[in-house]
């Protein structure tokens, strides 16, 4: 797929058949996401890959089934594999010490840094995964975790150092009806001229 087409044509999937992804086309996506750009080259990143009973029990923990009555996107659940996101901190304050970038004090302490730059990198790569997952023709969806993080963390034994930036659902996608369109699928896209501000706002 040409990249235009890839990044024209992808959306966020709420549908997916049950059938597994293979392992080695995991490993695919993810070795083109951990080709995202990061600060000072850091690759901060962690993907936590969920399938079969451990997807079961993310759902158990973040969409109860008293809540699921009213869950408009059911076959979101039959998503083969859930992928929680992590950045890394700490990892930024190691890296920001070492000779080559220790006369930027980046590496004394989270706080002196203006933008979070874990946050951003780790986003840069959720972004490449969800295109690569798209060129091999899986779908994707990126959405927060609003509930249960405390649980989860305790479930899959995440490390206190590092921080949750949201989860990827992902897997063979069924076709789209207007129902598994979120809300927000009917807004315009900016245009260009919009968006742009040459020289000055």
């Amino acid at each position: 797929m040409q990249f235009a087409d890839c990044v024209r044509t992808r959306r966020m999937v709420r549908a997916f058949r049950r059938d597994p992804i293979q392992p080695e086309l995991v490993e695919r996506v993810v070795d083109l996401a951990s080709r995202a750009p990061s600060a000072g080259k850091t690759q901060g990143w962690h993907f936590l890959v969920l399938r079969d009973h451990q997807t079961k029990k993310f759902w158990e923990i973040t969409l109860p089934e008293e809540k699921r009555s009213s869950f408009r996107w059911s076959r979101l659940l039959d998503a083969p594999l859930i992928g929680l996101v992590f950045a890394n901190p700490s990892a930024y304050l190691e890296r920001y010490s070492e000779p080559d970038k220790a006369n930027t004090k980046l590496g004394d302490d989270v706080a002196l840094w203006p933008t979070p730059y874990w946050t951003v990198d780790a986003s840069f790569a959720t972004m490449q995964l969800l295109l690569a997952a798209h060129d091999v023709g899986l779908g994707a969806l990126f959405f927060g975790v609003f509930n249960g993080e405390t649980q989860l963390r305790a479930e899959y034994k995440v490390p206190e150092r590092l921080q949750l930036i949201g989860a990827v659902a992902m897997g063979w996608p069924m076709p789209e009806t207007s129902a598994d369109r979120g809300a927000s699928a009917a807004r315009a896209r900016r245009k260009p001229i919009e968006i742009i501000h040459e020289g000055s706002f």
